[in-house]
């Protein structure tokens, strides 16, 4: 497990996946994420079956917040993509339980992912979209000290309407400035 002060990352369990069932088919939840139609149990399932599949290193991690002696299941992380030639890796990230949003666990997980990958994967370039409405994420990251890189407009559509996409990144120069 990966520690840091209020957050932790671990493995995903099988017993974690109603949560992510609940919190995924939330449209609040799912506003600023890739997911755009319902999720069922089922394919939460055949999900979790497949990641026996993908390498180590780009398996999800669990995120949990701890609430006095307890830590309680708050969302998801992880990276993909991992160039190994570039050391580079994109990372992704959602905090689904809505009652600890804009509490800076989010910000925390997220460095929490920058220590790991700098320290542990060895990356020099760490990066992420977002979407260009979410502004809750991208103040998030900000202060984990991704920098804008990008703006790809119109990129996605949700909802009945195209919105920008932003790329953000970290390179390891500047995170081990900020530790």
């Amino acid at each position: 497990m990966i520690y840091g002060e209020r957050v932790r990352l671990r493995g995903m369990e099988r017993e974690d996946l109603p949560h992510f069932v609940d919190w995924l088919n939330d449209p609040e939840v799912t506003k600023g994420l890739a997911l755009f139609l319902p999720l069922s149990q089922a394919d939460e399932e055949r999900w979790f079956e497949k990641l026996a599949d993908r390498p180590p290193e780009e398996k999800p991690l669990a995120i949990d917040v701890k609430g006095g002696r307890d830590w309680t299941l708050a969302g998801s992380s992880g990276f993909h993509n991992i160039e190994w030639n570039n050391r580079a890796a994109e990372i992704g990230i959602f905090i689904g339980d809505k009652s600890i949003w804009n509490k800076g666990y989010g910000t925390e997980a997220v460095r929490l992912l920058l220590r790991h990958g700098f320290e542990t994967l060895n990356l020099n370039r760490i990066y992420l979209r977002v979407h260009g409405t979410n502004q809750r994420a991208i103040r998030a990251y900000e202060k984990a000290g991704f920098i804008l890189e990008g703006r790809m407009r119109q990129a996605i559509y949700k909802h009945g309407r195209y919105e920008d996409q932003l790329l953000m990144s970290v390179l390891r120069s500047e995170w081990e400035l900020q530790k």
